[in-house]
């Protein structure tokens, strides 16, 4: 099973903000695939279409790494079927960075998953985020919504990102990388 988690942080207050990109790539997923998201048995929420999986973790950004341990143990994965999707401060809107494994790259949740799972081996998308507007302190610009001149453009990149990761289920990772990469 491959299993796709987009982080970011529940409830309405976050639903629009920069740092919920994983979940709407997420979204635009299951939205595709004409599946629900439903409570899991954790601190987080799943829908399942043909052995995938996609999951958000309810547990907040800066502690998504519990949210994702719980799943690697429910569904007894291996780390390389895991993919985390992320927003990315340091990336140009626009671009998309897909990798299979790495650091943290200063972004907290993905820091708690690497904390939590003790392990770096796991593909990841990350999802500039990075507008024209000024970016400093990254903690506070990603719980921001794009200005409505760059809200386009986001929306195109989460339906670029959802195509990369259906690219990536047919083609795996190197060609996805080689075509999705920017």
């Amino acid at each position: 099973m491959k299993v796709f988690v987009g982080l970011g942080n529940p409830g309405s207050e976050y639903a629009n903000t920069k740092h919920n990109a994983g979940f709407w790539v997420v979204d635009e997923l299951a939205r595709r695939w004409s599946i629900r998201f439903q409570p899991g048995k954790g601190a987080f929420v799943y829908a399942e279409s043909n052995e995938v999986l996609l999951a958000k973790p309810t547990t907040g950004m800066n502690t998504s790494g519990v949210a994702v341990k719980e799943i690697v143990q429910q569904y007894g994965m291996n780390l390389t079927d895991l993919h985390i999707i992320i927003d990315d401060v340091d990336l140009p809107l626009g671009t998309l960075r897909l990798r299979p494994k790495g650091g943290d790259g200063c972004h907290r949740g993905m820091e708690s998953v690497i904390y939590h799972l003790g392990n770096t081996h796991f593909p990841r998308l990350r999802f500039g985020v990075a507008a024209n507007d000024h970016k400093r302190p990254a903690e506070v610009y990603v719980l921001k919504p794009f200005k409505k001149n760059d809200q386009t453009e986001a929306e195109i990149m989460i339906q670029t990102a959802a195509d990369a990761v259906e690219y990536l289920l047919k083609e795996g990772m190197d060609r996805t990388m080689n075509r999705y990469n920017s």
